[in-house]
């Protein structure tokens, strides 16, 4: 290569990497919204074509080999029906039994966990295993849903972007929130849901910052999905409303039960996750030996579901057979869940909401024929307070059911319902949502937590300090003391670190004038009298909140931003103390 071309690609390279640079601490900052922007249409894209190709590699196989569409799983014959599933969990259990366990934790619990204690840095190994195991789950007709292993995709992808470019923590945190949005979205054509439920349960807080590199993601999924699947509505039913004002009690009696059978779904749950601990080629067995069993009678239960969902909101599914769903899917979905089961419970929540709220539309029809709506109307109530009561995120239940039936008329009733719902099976379970469950998510609720998670250490730190070793003559103290730094660094190589403020060492060269000592007396920067604090090291990409963590773990009051250092260089960037964090947040 000429001289000349590599000198300008070698000038190219440093610029790229000055603007990076530049990009990374400008995203330190929580008001960083243009950045965060850009980002958002990037992690939609990245995100939507994951969530799609995992969407198309079940469902294209299916297409072809089951005898209707994707979801026709009650043509097979009976001992298909029960072989499926059985072979189906074995896979998984297999691969579950050669890899490592850390990699078995997927699903919307484990992005929360990992936004909890791991600052939005998502593994690659658990992401393929929900791939795959997904898949397999779903191919095989499993009682699993596809919108966990969707999320959890979606935000694994834009966390790996984010990794790669090594982009500050605190914007790990919204491009994972941009992830969930778009896989939303470009899984079920729900832009607007996918928004609320990555701010609802994911980031758990509304913010302008927050919200709009979130919606840029969710649009930029939602115009991928309608790309590839077509602008179609998830559930192709009539235009249906509420028949009359004098079913409002009825509606609240359909939210106290569908609030009831939430709570024992994850009260079953929480029992279910007591086996999590046995070889995970057993409890795959069993949940697929359980599927297989119950799907040789009810087939129903088995894949996603949404064709038993149209069928119980347009009435064509008798009370008994809805109400043997309803148990049916509880048990089966609930236990290959929490067994660990690579699969969703959105789309079980959906069937088994939208068969409580058929059953219970048969009901009301049978003892006020002229006035009580349709079962259909009841399905979609239901629906949506199910998926409300479990995941305890009611708004994003309520947009969610608006968007899959496009049916404005039914915004009212949902409301009511999904909100006695959700309160129902809060005050009888006291539990945060279905991912909350095994897991302490008691810290990821707190402001303060929410706030210093938002901006990186690079936004606070001060870089008004001087270097220097333990020992210096009175007259290199002056010197030092001419730049009015506010802090003294004191470091030597092999030592702990320390800061001491300028003023305590101006006071001391003027007590030491006062005493007529020798210039030529060493001071000693760690006896002299003053406010001086040991400092801990933090990554410069870590969040406010991982340096009070710092803190707070080593019982120390300040820590450095660390950066790489040639030999007789500093390595402190900067200083971040308790008082700074505390100032930021009151």
């Amino acid at each position: 290569m000429p001289q000349k071309d590599q000198d300008r690609k070698t000038s190219h390279r440093g610029w790229l990497k000055r603007e990076l640079d530049a990009f990374r601490v400008r995203l330190a900052h929580a008001d960083a919204l243009p950045q965060l922007a850009i980002l958002g249409c990037i992690s939609g894209l990245l995100t939507a074509l994951t969530a799609i190709a995992f969407r198309l590699s079940f469902e294209l196989p299916l297409e072809y080999f089951l005898p209707g569409d994707s979801e026709s799983f009650e043509q097979l014959p009976t001992a298909a029906r029960f072989l499926l599933p059985l072979i189906g969990a074995l896979l998984i259990g297999l691969i579950m039994h050669y890899t490592k366990p850390e990699h078995h934790s997927v699903s919307v619990g484990h992005v929360l966990e990992r936004l909890q204690h791991h600052q939005a840095q998502l593994p690659a190994a658990n992401a393929l295993f929900q791939f795959v195991g997904g898949a397999i789950a779903l191919l095989t007709g499993n009682s699993v849903g596809r919108e966990g292993p969707a999320v959890h995709l979606g935000a694994a992808s834009s966390s790996l972007l984010g990794q790669r470019l090594q982009l500050p923590n605190n914007s790990l945190r919204a491009l994972t929130a941009c992830g969930v949005a778009a896989a939303i979205a470009a899984s079920f054509n729900t832009p607007l849901a996918g928004v609320i439920f990555a701010m609802e349960a994911i980031l758990m807080e509304y913010t302008i910052t927050g919200f709009i590199p979130v919606i840029l993601a969710a649009v930029t999924g939602g115009v991928m999905s309608r790309i590839v699947f077509g602008n179609e509505p998830a559930f192709s039913i009539p235009l249906i409303e509420l028949g009359s004002l004098w079913e409002l009690p009825f509606l609240i009696l359909c939210g106290l039960i569908v609030g009831l059978t939430a709570s024992v779904m994850l009260l079953l749950y929480r029992r279910t996750r007591q086996f999590k601990d046995r070889p995970a080629l057993l409890r795959m067995l069993f949940a697929g030996l359980l599927c297989g069993t119950i799907a040789i009678l009810l087939p129903q239960i088995q894949g996603v579901g949404y064709d038993t969902v149209e069928q119980a909101m347009l009435g064509e599914l008798g009370l008994l057979l809805l109400a043997a769903i309803v148990i049916a899917k509880i048990l089966v979905s609930t236990i290959s869940v929490g067994l660990g089961m690579p699969g969703g419970i959105i789309g079980p929540n959906f069937v088994i909401g939208a068969c409580i709220g058929g059953g219970l539309g048969v009901i009301g029809g049978y003892f006020n024929p002229e006035q009580a709506s349709s079962s259909g109307f009841y399905a979609v109530l239901c629906m949506g307070a199910m998926m409300g009561a479990v995941l305890n995120a009611p708004l994003a239940a309520l947009i969610a059911v608006l968007e899959l039936t496009y049916n404005p008329n039914i915004l009212l009733p949902s409301m009511l319902v999904i909100v006695i719902a959700s309160i129902t099976s809060r005050m009888l379970t006291k539990q945060l949502g279905i991912f909350s469950v095994g897991r302490d998510l008691r810290g990821y609720y707190s402001p303060v937590f929410q706030m210093l998670s938002r901006a990186g250490v690079t936004s606070l730190m001060k870089q008004n300090f001087a270097h220097h070793s333990r020992y210096l003559s009175r007259p290199m103290a002056e010197s030092l003391l001419k730049e009015k730094p506010t802090w003294i660094v004191i470091e030597d190589a092999g030592e702990p670190k320390y800061i001491l403020r300028s003023a305590d060492l101006a006071l001391h060269l003027k007590e030491q004038l006062l005493e007529l000592l020798d210039e030529d007396t060493l001071i000693d920067l760690r006896e002299i009298p003053g406010e001086r604090w040991q400092l801990f090291p933090i990554h410069a990409r870590a969040t406010l909140q991982e340096a009070l963590l710092a803190m707070q773990q080593n019982n120390g009051q300040a820590v450095f931003v660390s950066q790489p250092a040639a030999p007789l260089m500093s390595e402190v960037a900067g200083i971040i103390t308790k008082q700074d964090i505390d100032n930021y947040y009151q």
